[in-house]
């Protein structure tokens, strides 16, 4: 599917899921190397830059949650940034660039003068919306980790243990899909100074600042998600050491009843006498005592 918007000579088409008859109007249009056309038939491995003469091309993922909000998903958008165009291929629906593109058009309509005048500008108002929406996810994502927090407090640290894990895949979903971008918004930096000026060092430089503020709200998440899995973990442990304190109490408690039980229904034909039955109960019970008392110093009771 195709959808254009013009303003002041300057075209922005976007294709989502396209065609391969799609591709080649465009590539026709916009006069876009065949190679390039062919690599933007699928879904690429990773993340590049790319100079031609009249056009960036750079390949950025985005992360979003998934309908689980388990778990992240990456969105890969293809753009082909010129001076008075810019290309942006996606192969799913995605809401950032919807709301994107409506916006615009109501701007448009209302004729105020947004900041644009080249390729590089919507490029730059399109990121940046693209790197606000993925912490308004990571929103959701704080959410349940103030959820954790309150339940882990409540009593129910041996069900946090598969959220916490759930809430860390996520933020490192997050994490990975972002791995590249530094590297990649350094390179159209020096890119971009070719095609649009010093001037819009500005621009490139918020972009790092957006992308640096995402980076930023993902490791705060981390060390609080790795602060309330220690502190989980910690009350598991002492749960599970009371646990053990109260079995061992137990196991003592009962070890002299069962000692005296199995002496009555072992064979006592050895035993001479009625004093010598009290002796071995006596040496019983004075080992327990002194077993006891051994374990009250050692405090392990």
């Amino acid at each position: 599917m195709i959808s254009k918007y013009t303003y002041k000579g300057l075209t922005w088409v976007d294709l989502e899921s396209p065609t391969q008859e799609e591709l080649d109007h465009i590539m026709d249009e916009y006069s876009i190397p065949s190679l390039l056309g062919e690599e933007l038939t699928d879904k690429s491995l990773h993340a590049k830059v790319d100079v031609y003469s009249n056009f960036i091309y750079l390949i950025l993922n985005f992360p979003k949650l998934s309908t689980q909000k388990t778990k992240g998903v990456e969105q890969e958008i293809d753009f082909i940034v010129g001076n008075n165009f810019i290309i942006t291929v996606h192969y799913e629906f995605i809401d950032t660039l919807y709301e994107f593109a409506k916006r615009l058009e109501v701007e448009l309509s209302l004729e105020k003068k947004i900041d644009v005048d080249h390729g590089g500008l919507i490029f730059f108002h399109i990121v940046k919306t693209l790197y606000m929406h993925s912490r308004e996810e990571l929103m959701g994502v704080n959410s349940q980790i103030k959820e954790t927090e309150k339940s882990i407090f409540s009593g129910e640290e041996g069900k946090m243990v598969q959220m916490l894990s759930h809430i860390n895949r996520t933020l490192l979903d997050f994490k990975q899909t972002l791995r590249f971008h530094k590297d990649i918004l350094e390179s159209f930096n020096f890119a971009a100074n070719r095609f649009f000026g010093e001037k819009f060092n500005y621009y490139t430089g918020e972009i790092m600042n957006e992308y640096n503020k995402s980076i930023s709200v993902i490791e705060s998440h981390k060390e609080i998600v790795d602060d309330l899995r220690d502190t989980n973990d910690s009350i598991l442990a002492n749960k599970t050491n009371d646990t053990m304190k109260v079995l061992t109490i137990i196991t003592f408690l009962i070890s002299p009843v069962t000692v005296i039980s199995s002496l009555f229904m072992m064979n006592t034909d050895f035993i001479l006498n009625t004093t010598q039955f009290y002796f071995i109960l006596a040496a019983m019970f004075v080992t327990s005592v002194i077993i006891f008392i051994y374990f009250k110093i050692q405090k392990w009771l």
